[in-house]
């Protein structure tokens, strides 16, 4: 496929001037003329230099890799129709749509962009975080360092021990259950040639707990409302998980918060005031 320069400067400008700061979680700011996002703003949610995103409006650059037209699609926050329009603008097969789909629906994102102050993080079913907050990164670490199969928290809790500190020890043999389960479930599903068959593949080759409560066959274990962590700069935190899914994409918001005026509610002020902006 071709690249439609005009045609694709046209329609990023579109969106781009459709969408206002409050929609993606800027502020507004006192001197703004421009109509709708600004350039180097889309840049940013993109994660891309605005040099890179003005060229492509004024239908400049080499054509978009596959990564870049994928980032700035989440970056304008596109329906998949729109995600799917954009890269056939940019001369590229658009991907896959569904369970094995890494872009998150537009409606999951703007409510994630009002949680600023809130850990909060997308994930897939096989435990990849997809996007998360500040604080979801102050809290759990920065998702966007994982590659390969350790996206999956599920796969580093069997094969990297390092995974397991932020959780309470008294609650690891119950986790390993749960996403030996959870696996076995999302298998079931998706079946045999799933990237979740693989993973469970993968897993019985590395690990000997995970083979020994793969034997086990259980399903239907699912985590406790309260979650447990050891957060290395302010200690333990008991959280309550607030799940809100997404069918069609089979990603999951999960919102985590605390009790006003309990110890970890003021552990969480005290993290957001630590955690780099």
């Amino acid at each position: 496929m071709d690249i439609d320069r005009s045609g694709l400067a046209e329609f990023l400008r579109t969106c781009r001037e459709s969408l206002q700061p409050e929609d993606v979680g800027l502020p507004r700011g006192q001197r703004r003329r421009t109509s709708g996002l600004r350039r180097e703003e889309v840049a940013s949610l993109s994660h891309m230099s605005a040099d890179y995103y003005a060229r492509l409006e004024r239908q400049r650059g080499p054509q978009p890799s596959e990564g870049m037209v994928a980032a700035i699609a989440q970056g304008l926050h596109l329906s998949l129709d729109q995600r799917d329009h954009l890269f056939r603008l940019a001369g590229h097969h658009p991907p896959a749509r569904g369970v094995e789909s890494q872009h998150v629906g537009p409606g999951i994102l703007r409510i994630l962009d009002r949680l600023a102050d809130t850990p909060a993080e997308v994930v897939t079913e096989l435990g990849e975080t997809l996007r998360q907050t500040r604080m979801g990164t102050a809290l759990l670490g920065d998702a966007s360092l994982r590659t390969g199969p350790s996206r999956s928290l599920g796969y580093r809790w069997f094969t990297d021990p390092a995974a397991r500190n932020l959780y309470h020890p008294d609650d690891h043999a119950f986790l390993s259950r749960t996403w030996a389960s959870g696996l076995r479930e999302v298998i079931a599903r998706r079946g045999p040639r799933s990237r979740a068959a693989a993973l469970a593949e993968d897993l019985l080759t590395r690990s000997e707990e995970f083979r020994e409560v793969w034997a086990t066959h259980e399903v239907g274990l699912r985590p406790g409302p309260v979650k447990r962590f050891i957060h290395p700069q302010v200690g333990l935190l008991e959280l309550q998980c607030q799940t809100l899914s997404d069918p069609q994409q089979a990603h999951s918001l999960l919102v985590y918060t605390a009790e006003p005026g309990s110890e970890t509610h003021e552990k969480l002020q005290l993290l957001s005031v630590v955690a780099t902006p």
